[in-house]
This record gives structure tokens, C-alpha cells and sequence, in this order.
């Protein structure tokens, strides 16, 4: 996703799966973003791959994107300089 809203950001909530095969962003499900990641849940290591996952997949830089909450927990808020939550919605078929 290369669009861009320069002084915008989003404050979405995500649900992380870690240990799984591969990753993968499930969808929406009770207004969260389902994400399962590969990494495992020890030393910010699936939180590393969650953020560089998400980067890749929305076509910005890692630094765009911080965990503002839940760094311990598989609850997360996750703060994307940028883009909207429409744009969130579009690139993920919100329902």
C-alpha cells in the first residue's frame, strides 16, 4: 500500500498469533486485526516480526509503525503514521 497521508496516523487494535507456520493476516474479527507471525513469544522477538511483517505488507517504512501498548501481551495497540483506518480497512477487506 504506497499511500500516504503525511501528519495522519492510525491507532489499531491487534490480535497476535505467534509460533505460527507463517505469517499471516487473518482479518477482522471483534474490530481487532488478527495477525499470526511466526516468531515466538520471548525477548520482543514476535513483536519484531510483527512490525516488520505489517511494514512489508502496507509497502512503508518499519519506523512508521510503534507498539503503544500490549509489548507483553497477544493485545496490542498499534500506532501506523500515514495511512487511515480506511486505508487499514480497504487492505484487509473489513466487513
Amino acid at each position: 500500500m504506497k499511500s500516504s497521508n503525511p501528519g495522519k496516523h492510525v491507532l489499531v487494535s491487534v490480535k497476535v498469533i505467534p509460533n505460527a507456520p507463517k505469517n499471516h493476516v487473518v482479518g477482522w474479527e471483534d474490530g481487532r486485526l488478527r495477525v499470526r507471525v511466526r516468531g515466538v513469544p520471548e525477548k520482543g522477538h514476535a513483536n519484531q516480526i510483527l512490525l516488520e511483517f505489517l511494514a512489508e505488507e502496507l509497502g512503508i517504512a518499519k519506523t512508521r509503525l510503534t507498539i503503544r501498548s500490549g509489548d507483553k501481551s497477544r493485545l496490542k495497540r498499534i500506532q501506523i503514521e500515514g495511512l487511515t483506518l480506511e486505508d487499514l480497512q480497504k487492505k484487509w477487506n473489513y466487513a
